[in-house]
């Protein structure tokens, strides 16, 4: 791989800490050693790489900007570098992360009582236990206000019935963070353990992108859940909504990592391969796509860059998160595209990682918000008028 510096082309790194340029080169240094060598296989083979995760929880980011209770509390800057240096390698190690580090651990952060947050996250940060976020549903994925897992209070316990769809890590996780409708009509997460009766977590099989992490199909059927286990601060389908608007900015991130990474792979390619007497690069029509992917880099750089500052800084509004996913999302799609057509048959194999890019971006292109959503939650913001209820803000 080519060394930070290529695509650095407006010397970002003077923005940074010397704290999120250390974690950016462990996380890096990481990957190109642990993961780049090992990932196609359980890639192509669908299968999660298990003997990953002791080197994942060395490195120390699980969590991310967590504060106290063992995680790291870095910087939204630094979390979003993590992000990206991980998805730079491989999307699916970059989404395993993302649901467990950021939509799991911060639901409970965020949501938990303090009694809540000392008894799980310590063991989450230590990567003893797995964690998965339970939203998404057969039949309500964008408007997933409209969920219908239902939870009853049953003495000391609730008992939770409904499905789930798409739940990264949901196979694997020891507490599955589900979202249910209470009684009341509230939606409400209850914190599932793993080994629960009535619980079932399918892998879902067939997909063409993110293969090397599962994806599950979530049944409960009577699944009771101690009193306790519900979170305590979250009233209302809004308090989940401040968790995707919390989290999101880092899809841009891990959007950014695979454009870069396919960036690096496809510079090093037309460097090296050579057609009608001289490397590839030397050509115009080369040039100028390279010269469009970087600049387009360049650009989600710093975006990602001022949206996280602005995290840190708690500006961060929810359209922002929006706009940069999508942009982010769509850019990052584009380059890889170029850097799949700039490896020509290479670019299919594989042993060369642009493949493995090229059929991933899709998925990151979609989760967490489509296009479309995105665009309608800016639109309401620059407008004032929600084109998805019709109705003034």
């Amino acid at each position: 791989m080519t060394e930070p510096s290529t695509t650095d082309f407006y010397a970002l790194e003077e923005l940074l800490t010397p704290e999120e340029i250390d974690v950016r080169d462990r996380v890096r240094t990481w990957c190109d050693t642990e993961v780049l060598p090992r990932i196609n296989d359980y890639w192509e083979r669908a299968e999660f790489p298990f003997e990953l995760v002791p080197g994942f929880a060395k490195l120390g980011i699980a969590g991310g900007t967590v504060q106290g209770y063992g995680s790291p509390g870095m910087s939204a800057v630094a979390a979003g570098l993590v992000a990206a240096e991980l998805a730079r390698a491989d999307g699916s190690v970059g989404t395993f992360n993302g649901v467990h580090s950021f939509l799991a651990m911060q639901s409970i952060a965020l949501l938990g009582s303090e009694e809540q947050r000392e008894r799980w996250l310590p063991e989450m940060a230590r990567m003893e236990k797995i964690g998965a976020f339970g939203l998404t549903e057969p039949g309500h994925g964008s408007d997933a206000v409209a969920l219908e897992t239902r939870a009853r209070r049953d003495g000391d316990s609730y008992v939770l019935d409904g499905a789930k769809k798409w739940i990264g890590n949901g196979s694997i996780a020891d507490h599955v963070i589900v979202w249910a409708r209470g009684e009341d009509g509230a939606v409400g997460g209850y914190v599932v353990e793993k080994g629960t009766p009535g619980f079932t977590a399918t892998v879902m099989t067939g997909k063409t992108a993110l293969r090397a992490v599962w994806q599950a199909e979530l049944t409960l059927e009577g699944v009771r859940v101690p009193a306790e286990n519900r979170l305590e601060n979250c009233h209302g389908f809004k308090d989940v909504s401040t968790i995707l608007d919390r989290t999101r900015y880092t899809v841009a991130w891990r959007a950014l990592g695979l454009a870069t990474g396919s960036y690096e792979l496809a510079l090093q390619h037309t460097l090296r391969r050579e057609q009608f007497g001289q490397p590839i690069a030397g050509y115009q029509l080369v040039q100028e796509k390279l010269a469009t992917m970087l600049a387009d880099i360049t650009g989600m750089q710093l975006m990602c860059w001022r949206l996280s500052s602005l995290a840190d800084a708690g500006r961060m509004t929810p359209a922002m998160a929006s706009l940069a996913k999508r942009h982010c999302a769509a850019t990052a799609r584009r380059i890889v595209a170029d850097a799949r057509d700039l490896l020509g048959g290479d670019g299919i194999l594989l042993e060369h990682h642009v493949a493995r890019h090229h059929a991933d971006i899709e998925a990151i292109y979609t989760f967490e918000g489509t296009d479309h959503v995105q665009a309608l939650i800016v639109g309401r913001e620059i407008t004032g008028l929600s084109a998805i209820s019709g109705r003034r803000r």
